[in-house]
């Protein structure tokens, strides 16, 4: 799932890494190698890529990959960038930034660009800003192309080095912030291109960065970003805030080589293997194993909607049609550690919300649940889906805001889904029928807390097939104050799937967010 990296011989002439002579090398006081200056700008970087769009796509060099295969898991973990050599540890800048090495799971070079007065030099890869002991295999790397392959945003203060950074950008286009509870999780892309559309997905690279320095008291840093890949190259600008978690207003413009069948703004990558939802039968001991237990929409409407993550037996894809949608986000809402029993920390993974800036238009919000039997994997992704088709020669303008937070920025007054259980429809003594299934939705806020006593909600439901019985609403058992139990058994025949909606209301007022579901019947 990682993409390519840089285009041969052209970005290098443009970039400025060709025929390099040692004079032009500029040396940092803390050791870091300098390229020659050269004029920088997010309008230069936007006609950059308008440029490199407009000639065919080629594959990248890479450091030799025969010498990067053999840099494993453990071989890349020895492999710790020196604090000295970080980029603004002489203070000039209150967020040090450190670089990764390239290695077996990330074997593409990534171009860093120190920006400063609108001009930009590039930060030249050398092997003495890595602990590496002389029989390392990374020795072995010329020093072009560049052995970078992404980058640390540390912390500010004079401790910066004993602490964990609190943004990552590694891999093809992917990255992730730190969450509010201090935990990573979940990441996200610059751009999805054709996932699960019945073809190999392309998987575009960040191949190059350029890093602007920040004032003393600032609180965030600003990225520029060089995205290309063979469907498409585009600039991305992002400015990240360390806030209680973290928060990045991003924008880009995109120019497309060819059109693409499925592509997907802002598009979320996550894990969900399984939750008190559905479980099989001694799998694991833990009671939940997931990064994220939900999708949450906010729609143009005005709707709020929760849709609980699957683990499917196939590939599947859900589409959520909207217009100009207010919010949505890869969630993970059970806080609870009993519920994991995990020292990993899954209760305090982070919450990704994507806030778009300006009119999305028409469109979907898609879901993308692939099968998965381990918690290594992520095999969900979310993201926006514009109506309109794509052909070549378009340039795609977005913008949106996104929180790495514990839940959504704008919470719903409603009621919200927090649990949904699935059980065989028996009654205790009594042969279990064939075909039905019990369904418990609990959902908890303070419209319910508010109820008058021995006034209960009415559950709505509808299915695109099969019949419900058995419906009912009530309290959870034990101190829950405005925590309800919507129960009911669904008869359905076959093995299709039956899309699912719930949302409780007390007379013509509603009390919760929607509840959709994609059931497949025992699955």
């Amino acid at each position: 799932m990682l993409g390519q990296i840089m285009v041969a011989g052209l970005a290098a002439q443009a970039l400025g890494t060709a025929g390099l002579s040692t004079a032009a090398i500029a040396q940092q006081a803390g050791g870091l190698k300098f390229g020659r200056s050269r004029p920088f700008s997010y309008d230069w970087l936007r006609k950059y890529a308008a440029d490199l769009a407009a000639k065919p796509y080629q594959s990248p060099p890479r450091p030799d990959p025969a010498i990067v295969s053999r840099i494993d898991y453990d071989a890349h973990g020895k492999l710790k960038f020196k604090t000295d050599y970080a980029l603004f540890a002489d203070g000039k800048s209150p967020f040090p930034i450190t670089f990764m090495h390239v290695g077996q799971f990330f074997p593409k070079t990534v171009q860093m660009f120190a920006v400063a007065g609108g001009k930009a030099r590039e930060i030249l890869y050398q092997p003495d800003y890595f602990t590496m002991n002389d029989d390392h295999v990374a020795q072995k790397l010329p020093a072009q192309p560049s052995a970078f392959a992404g980058f640390w945003v540390r912390e500010p203060g004079k401790d910066w080095a004993d602490k964990e950074p609190w943004v990552t950008f590694l891999g093809a286009s992917y990255f992730r912030g730190v969450g509010e509870l201090g935990q990573v999780g979940l990441s996200a892309r610059g751009i999805a291109v054709t996932p699960g559309a019945g073809v190999p997905e392309e998987f575009p690279d960040f191949t190059a960065f350029w890093f602007v320095p920040s004032p003393a008291d600032s609180d965030s840093v600003t990225v520029y970003a060089l995205l290309d890949g063979p469907s498409l190259a585009g600039a991305y600008r992002f400015v990240m805030h360390r806030t209680r978690g973290v928060v990045m207003d991003i924008d880009a413009r995109l120019f497309l080589r060819q059109p693409i069948a499925r592509i997907g703004i802002a598009p979320l990558t996550s894990m969900y293997w399984f939750s008190e939802t559905a479980k099989a039968a001694a799998v694991d001991w833990r009671p939940e194993v997931h990064d994220s237990d939900g999708l949450a929409i906010w729609t143009g409407s005005g709707e709020r909607i929760w849709r609980p993550l699957n683990n499917p037996t196939s590939i599947v894809i859900s589409s959520f049609l909207d217009n100009n949608p207010r919010g949505f986000g890869l969630m993970q809402r059970d806080r609870d550690f009993d519920n994991y029993q995990d020292g990993v920390r899954y209760q305090l993974r982070p919450s990704a919300w994507v806030e778009p800036k300006g009119s999305w238009g028409k469109g979907s919000v898609q879901l993308i649940e692939l099968p998965t039997d381990d918690e290594i994997h992520d095999n969900i992704v979310a993201y926006w889906n514009p109506a309109e088709p794509t052909k070549a020669g378009d340039a795609l303008d977005f913008a949106y805001r996104l929180h790495w937070l514990a839940d959504e920025p704008h919470p719903s007054p409603l009621a919200r889904c927090i649990a949904t259980r699935l059980s065989g429809a028996n009654t205790p003594g009594q042969q279990r029928p064939e075909g039905v299934r019990r369904f418990m939705v609990e959902f908890a806020g303070e419209p319910l807390a508010a109820l008058p006593p021995n006034v209960a909600p009415e559950p709505v439901l509808w299915a695109s097939r099969g019949e419900f019985s058995r419906a009912f609403t009530q309290p959870v058992p034990g101190n829950n104050p405005g925590r309800w139990r919507a129960q009911f058994d669904l008869a359905v025949n076959g093995t299709d799937p039956v899309d699912m909606r719930l949302f409780l209301r007390s007379g013509d007022a509603v009390l919760s967010e929607t509840w959709l579901y994609q059931y497949r019947p025992f699955s």
